[in-house]
């Protein structure tokens, strides 16, 4: 089993972190980034093999993952020379990760079982599954609601509606996606994923209950090293 990891992204919105370490490599807690917990999380569900797509300060991730002898895995390296988006860099690596494989982002931080997921995709038979969070956003106002001529027709105070979100995380088929992607084509998933729809595939939805943070914001990523240092075990449950 194989997985492309996409950890090429510059990570502005968690500046100033990302001037000195790739976002992969920001520290969750106890010497271990973010990205080598993924790892950690990927070979448990039975994952042998990764690849990393690599852009801004690859250098860094090389040096510190090296070949992964140290977490137990095989990995290599893909290097963009310009920005591919999250879906474009699979375009090179597509004959190498087999009929069935993960692509994740590399600062993905979640308790999802990866191997359930797994399981779940070669049951529904999908061409992809992504893994989705149940989220409520909440609006922070009354809300009207008016008719055509501006008469208010309902007024909702500071209502909370639930949605289904990405946690950028997929099991794709390779057959499925090889017509949509192309090497050193520019292509992000949301747009990989729609194609496949508009081309009546069968997308499937994975929304386990877990946790999961989006660490893109300095203080998303302040609540993300707390919560790793004081359950460090929720995430590495499933270790080997």
């Amino acid at each position: 089993m194989k997985a492309v990891i996409m950890a090429g992204g510059r990570g502005t919105r968690l500046g100033p972190y990302t001037a000195l370490f790739p976002k992969p490599l920001v520290p969750l807690g106890e010497g271990m980034p973010v990205l080598e917990l993924l790892l950690r999380q990927l070979r448990a569900a039975g994952v042998e093999e990764v690849i990393l797509a690599v852009n801004h300060l690859h250098h860094l991730l090389r040096a510190f993952f090296g070949e992964g002898e140290r977490i137990g895995l095989r990995i290599r390296y893909s290097l963009e020379d310009k920005p591919l988006g999250t879906a474009g860099p699979l375009g090179a690596v597509l004959d190498e990760v087999g009929d069935t494989f993960f692509v994740t982002n590399g600062d993905l931080l979640t308790t999802l079982d990866f191997k359930l997921m797994l399981q779940e995709h070669g049951r529904t038979g999908a061409a992809a599954t992504v893994a989705s969070f149940r989220r409520e956003v909440k609006i922070d106002f009354g809300l009207l609601e008016t008719d055509p001529e501006m008469r208010m027709t309902g007024y909702i105070e500071k209502p909370s509606y639930p949605h289904l979100v990405s946690m950028g995380c997929y099991v794709l088929q390779r057959e499925a996606v090889r017509n949509y992607v192309q090497p050193g084509v520019y292509l992000d998933m949301p747009d990989l994923m729609r194609a496949l729809v508009r081309d009546d595939h069968h997308v499937h939805c994975h929304a386990p209950e877990c946790r999961w943070l989006d660490i893109g914001r300095p203080d998303d990523y302040a609540t993300a090293q707390e919560l790793f240092q004081n359950s460090r075990n929720i995430f590495l449950s499933n270790e080997g």
